[in-house]
């Protein structure tokens, strides 16, 4: 059974009670939230090193990190540097986009190295077997990729079966067209081949396949924008629709589901584009990439999606696909990746705050506390990036006449530290009252 077959039936399995355990949520009502549909637990039996981690609502926001090889660019042994540099940062899942040669063998050391659940676009792989030769592309060969991935223990996979040859005329007239690398591969072979879109024309077979090994699907959005100019627009509620349609047959299937979304949006445009998909999408959990909010900051894109991904996690996302120094301008390195999944756990964080979910805010007050009685060991322990925290506050020391000194920063020194000061004004107010 997969994990949503047995929700059904009314099991708890032991994936529900390891996640409600760690999150400090009721393990029935974890069960009723996989069973509708609005909680999933990308969980493959046959990724033998992964540990169960739950996706929804009901549960804190998780981050993705991208990782994987380019035609020009790194190798196995990057990725897995890579991977565990995303890992150590936090990120609760992460993917393998992989195109080239060699991905088989990427994807099994990832599989091999990572607790957490690890997630693939399987047309990669098929077109990268192809050599370039798209339009003659055999939609048989990519669903055998897609078994044969689901064997090898891929907990989730990106399939973009919402694009349909409807679609590509509003989408050709956008500012940028298609952005999305698997949207634009599928859009270009129904082009060519004069056919609509194979994974939607054979969705009963892949659910067959994914059901068997419970592969979770994540509904990929290829028309997602890819600038602001290009939001929100015909093409991508179009595809939306679709994906909604997708999705109650995924259920009705027994195969566990989330769908991605945008992209580029305007910050003003994020909140409508979150309650959308949960209407269309009946609650599916949501898995977006940002929102990028402006298009004029390359080099500090993982800050301006995490801008848009905190509003996201605020207004209806479940999984924020994280953004790195590099996007828009190459392959990232492993310390762009590590920049990448900090912002987007502040994000994921700031969103859990936001909404009020229970138990968010502890960190943050115990921080308050270690800030008021200048606990520095205790601060960088509740840190999101212990290590960056302690080396910058020792930058400072190391030049500091008082060195040694721990009642105060360099921000205001000693005589103008507003926390010092404060103690002094409440130690008053107690003398007075008393």
């Amino acid at each position: 059974m997969t994990q949503l077959e047995a929700a059904k039936r009314g099991i708890v399995t032991d994936a529900m009670k390891s996640i409600a355990a760690g999150e400090n949520v009721d393990a029935e009502a974890l069960r009723k939230a996989v069973a509708e549909g609005v909680a999933v637990i990308p969980f493959n039996p046959a990724h033998t090193s992964c540990r169960p981690v739950g996706v929804g609502r009901m549960l804190t926001t998780k981050i993705n990190a991208n990782l994987g090889r380019s035609i020009t660019h790194s190798g196995r042994g990057d990725e897995l540097d890579k991977l565990d540099v995303a890992l150590r940062a936090g990120a609760d899942f992460v993917m393998d986009l992989s195109v080239g040669a060699d991905i088989k063998d990427i994807r099994r050391g990832m599989l091999d190295a990572s607790p957490k659940p690890l997630g693939t676009v399987p047309v990669y792989e098929t077109i990268s077997m192809l050599k370039g030769d798209i339009p003659h592309m055999d939609p048989s060969l990519l669903l055998g990729v897609i078994r044969e991935q689901a064997e090898q223990g891929v907990d989730f996979m990106t399939l973009h079966a919402g694009l349909l040859r409807r679609h590509l005329a509003p989408a050709m007239r956008r500012k940028m067209g298609i952005v999305s690398r698997g949207g634009s591969i599928m859009a270009e072979w129904m082009m060519e081949n004069g056919a609509e879109n194979p994974l939607y024309e054979r969705w009963d077979e892949v659910m067959d396949i994914l059901a068997a090994h419970d592969v979770t699907v994540s509904l990929g959005d290829g028309l997602r924008p890819g600038c602001l100019a290009d939001a929100s627009d015909e093409a991508q509620f179009a595809e939306l629709d679709v994906l909604g349609e997708l999705v109650e047959r995924c259920r009705a299937r027994g195969v566990q589901v989330m769908v991605e979304g945008p992209g580029h949006v305007p910050f003003n445009q994020i909140q409508a584009n979150m309650e959308r998909e949960q209407k269309v999408c009946a609650g599916a959990p949501f898995y977006v990439l940002g929102p990028v909010v402006t298009d004029i900051a390359p080099g500090y894109d993982h800050i301006v999606s995490a801008i848009g991904a905190t509003a996201a996690a605020t207004y209806g996302a479940s999984l924020l696909c994280y953004v790195t120094p590099a996007e828009h301008l190459g392959l990232p390195d492993s310390d762009e990746v590590h920049a990448g999944c900090i912002a987007y756990k502040i994000a994921a964080h700031a969103g859990d705050v936001a909404r009020g979910l229970p138990g968010a805010r502890d960190r943050d007050d115990a921080m308050s506390d270690a800030r008021a009685a200048f606990d520095w060991d205790r601060q960088f322990a509740l840190s999101l990036d212990p290590d960056r925290a302690k080396s910058r506050w020792l930058k400072t020391r190391a030049f500091s006449d008082e060195a040694h000194s721990d009642d105060h920063c360099s921000m205001c020194g000693k005589e103008f530290c507003a926390v010092r000061t404060s103690r002094r004004i409440k130690q008053l107010a107690e003398q007075r009252l008393s």
